[in-house]
């Protein structure tokens, strides 16, 4: 016979740990001394923590990899086992349902953070600061808003915006808000922060090496 066809060969429990494997938790099977079993088994594990790729994901939990041989075996396996045999309904149970966290979210364009930020900013007990807190929060409602809108959202919908998520403890003054342009966005702010220091340090670099060439020159000239 040349060859074998994988329908022809005995089906492999576990594709993952290959068919070698198989075949060798097949032959401990038939040993008929246990203590010549158990060794031939812990040493059959610590070989797949060599060469079997899962297994690296195992070795954290070694138990996980006794189960494993106990289902190559189809459960028919006497040996010594380091931890409790595992029974054959494990095959059977369903993984735990997910439940995924339900949190309403007043307005989702803001999301959930947002209305933490205005809790947390409702329990400050100095006006100054609360209206700050407020100021500040609007900048980040603008930002988040344009991250996933085209259009720009006006100033009046966030004041409004910020009275309903506090029930009315923070209260700005949309007048003010307009006027000193308190709602501008927060990338601008970092941004212009960050140039400011490099453009000065920039001149003053270019004032230097002008002030050292000309120097120079003068030495020259002399």
């Amino acid at each position: 016979m040349i060859g074998e066809y994988n329908t022809s060969r005995e089906t492999i429990i576990l594709k993952e740990y290959g068919r070698n494997v198989q075949k060798l938790v097949n032959y401990i099977r038939t040993v008929p001394d246990k203590d010549k079993r158990t060794q031939l088994a812990t040493t059959l594990i610590e070989l797949i923590k060599q060469l079997a790729p899962v297994a690296k994901e195992a070795q954290e939990n070694p138990q996980r990899m006794w189960d494993d041989l106990y289902i190559m075996a189809d459960f028919n396996l006497d040996v010594n086992n380091p931890f409790s045999t595992p029974d054959r309904t494990i095959l059977f149970k369903k993984p735990r349902k997910m439940e995924y966290p339900q949190n309403d979210v007043r307005f989702r364009h803001y999301g959930k953070n947002i209305e933490r930020l205005v809790f947390e900013a409702t329990q400050k007990e100095d006006p100054q600061e609360r209206e700050e807190a407020a100021i500040y929060i609007g900048k980040l409602m603008k930002t988040f808003y344009s991250a996933w809108n085209k259009e720009t959202l006006d100033d009046s919908v966030i004041v409004k915006d910020i009275n309903l998520l506090s029930k009315g403890k923070l209260a700005l003054s949309l007048d003010k808000v307009r006027e000193e342009n308190l709602f501008e966005k927060l990338y601008r702010e970092q941004r212009t922060k960050v140039q400011r220091p490099e453009g000065n340090e920039r001149n003053q670099g270019r004032n230097n090496r002008f002030k050292k060439n000309r120097h120079q020159h003068r030495r020259r000239d002399k």
